[in-house]
């Protein structure tokens, strides 16, 4: 593929989405850890409370040594990860970091959002990248308008990453479903 006149391979995309603890984080570590002896895990989290803390904690616990584990809540795309296995964990927190950074700004969000994953895409040169994300949209309606605002944002950028996976599947109490891209249809 070229992009501004340069040749570059972009990376194999695994695209894995679900909702609240249906297992998407397990399901992608060890896809990860069957593609590499040695993946990074790019987190995305910031360390908000003390409940962040925990869920990091417990997330850095499944994970054994041979994880490289990089922080990185925004700018995705300025991580060297050329030549790997990364699995990203999660587009919800990248995503919350983004839509907070910019005031609730959800069209900016959406925006800036698009630029990095293609960033990611164009300049990232790893070998694969393994995409976690939540499906925020299958549950309750949003009480006030900034939720119901990140609900649809979540729901654009999920489809707009997904649309660039080679492979993507839904995770329905801890199963993986495979999905069908837009090519198979």
């Amino acid at each position: 593929m070229y992009q501004g006149g340069e040749l570059y391979q972009r990376p194999h995309v695994v695209y894995i989405s679900g909702g609240q603890r249906s297992g998407k984080s397990g399901y992608a570590q060890r896809l990860a850890r069957s593609l590499s002896d040695s993946p990074i895990y790019l987190a995305t989290a910031r360390h908000w409370d003390e409940d962040f803390e925990r869920r990091i904690a417990r997330h850095q616990a499944d994970r054994g040594a041979e994880w490289t584990t990089i922080e990185e809540p925004r700018y995705l795309s300025q991580v060297d990860i050329a030549g790997r296995v990364v699995l990203v964990d999660c587009v919800t927190l990248w995503l919350t970091n983004i839509y907070s950074d910019l005031s609730f700004d959800a069209d900016g969000a959406l925006q800036e959002a698009r630029r990095e994953w293609q960033d990611v895409l164009l300049g990232s040169r790893a070998e694969t990248l393994i995409v976690v994300s939540n499906e925020i949209g299958m549950s309750l309606h949003a009480a006030d308008a900034s939720s119901r605002a990140f609900v649809d944002l979540q729901g654009w950028v999920n489809q707009y990453i997904s649309a660039t996976a080679d492979e993507a599947y839904l995770m329905v109490s801890g199963r993986a479903i495979r999905t069908l891209l837009t090519s198979e249809l």
